[in-house]
């Protein structure tokens, strides 16, 4: 029996839209519009999705009232929009871009202000609570109440960083990302006025996933995809030569080092060479990026020679851990 196509709704603009673009297609999973005008586009390696653009936060919205099975988008935005009756449950909360992070920001002027506690002296000092401007006005209020500290919400759409300059805020919780912003309009944040930090998350409809099979498998295909390509890109496969009496006596050499033990130990292989040749020994290892100069010089020192790197592609788990924990949600 033909199965419905599900719904993955992507970014429509901006910067989460080229990373969700991008993202994708890193892990294999190009998306290919019709018509660059059209808001719907599909992914011939995953024949049973149609993509749908919207705006990031109304992604939030359709996933949470069931009208698109599933989401990219930020994660400050379903943690503002994605309701208390958990309809919204995410996926993966981590893909690698969209980075950013929400905080209190005060006026430079405010030079006695560095801490949230200073915030309270000053909502004292002035006998009100403070005017707190924001697009993100349920984040923001659960941190301030959870402070302590006396607040009115002035929800805003539009360029916030003007609000204290123009009076009618004292304050702003928003995004920031470098920062510049905030000190072109004579702001800075609080040391300790992070509110949520934040990145570009998958998630889905709860009731879709747990009561169709068709969305649960879907579900994970879409996480065997991230996980195995975001552990994959820490990491790059290693090749090298070395002499040696047997794989295991290799092996051990190998073990002795610190870096190029590999994900459970090394593949060696014997190298066909000529009858005067020595015995050589093809060892194959993967190992962190970060730590790829010191693994080439382990391999020096036990007589690795002919070194070759590549990049991974996929690295594959048994059973993504983030399955599992999506399994044991849904329980709940």
């Amino acid at each position: 029996m033909h199965q419905e196509r599900l719904r993955l709704s992507l970014p429509s603009k901006g910067r989460l839209e080229q990373g969700s673009m991008q993202f994708l297609e890193d892990c294999g999973l190009r998306v290919v519009k019709t018509n660059p005008r059209q808001y719907e586009a599909y992914i011939p390696s995953l024949p049973e999705i149609v993509v749908l653009f919207q705006r990031p936060g109304d992604i939030v919205v359709s996933v949470r009232d069931g009208s698109v099975d599933f989401g990219i988008t930020g994660i400050d935005l379903v943690e503002e929009r994605k309701g208390l009756n958990g309809d919204v449950i995410v996926l993966h909360d981590a893909l690698g871009f969209g980075h950013c992070t929400l905080c209190l920001a005060v006026p430079e002027s405010w030079e006695e202000v560095h801490s949230q506690d200073d915030l309270v002296d000053i909502a004292n000092r002035l006998g009100r609570p403070l005017k707190v401007a924001t697009r993100y006005p349920f984040i923001t209020s659960t941190h301030l109440e959870a402070h302590s500290i006396p607040y009115n919400m002035i929800s805003a759409e539009g360029t916030l960083e003007t609000a204290p300059a123009i009076g009618y805020a004292d304050m702003i919780s928003d995004l920031v990302s470098s920062g510049q912003t905030l000190r072109d309009n004579r702001l800075r944040p609080l040391l300790d006025g992070n509110i949520l930090s934040s990145q570009a998350g998958l998630i889905a409809n709860r009731s879709v996933i747990k009561n169709n099979p068709h969305a649960l498998a879907v579900a994970r295909k879409l996480l065997e995809y991230f996980e195995a390509h975001l552990r994959a890109v820490e990491n790059v496969a290693i090749f090298a030569n070395i002499r040696g009496k047997d794989p295991e006596t290799i092996a051990g050499k190998i073990f002795a080092q610190q870096t190029i033990g590999g994900l459970q130990g090394p593949t060696v292989s014997r190298v066909m060479v000529r009858d005067d040749e020595p015995d050589w020994f093809a060892v194959h290892i993967v190992v962190r990026r970060d730590q790829l100069f010191r693994a080439i010089s382990e391999l020096r020192a036990i007589g690795g020679s002919g070194v070759v790197v590549s990049p991974v592609l996929y690295i594959f788990d048994e059973e993504p851990p983030r399955y599992r924990a999506m399994l044991k949600a849904l329980e709940d």
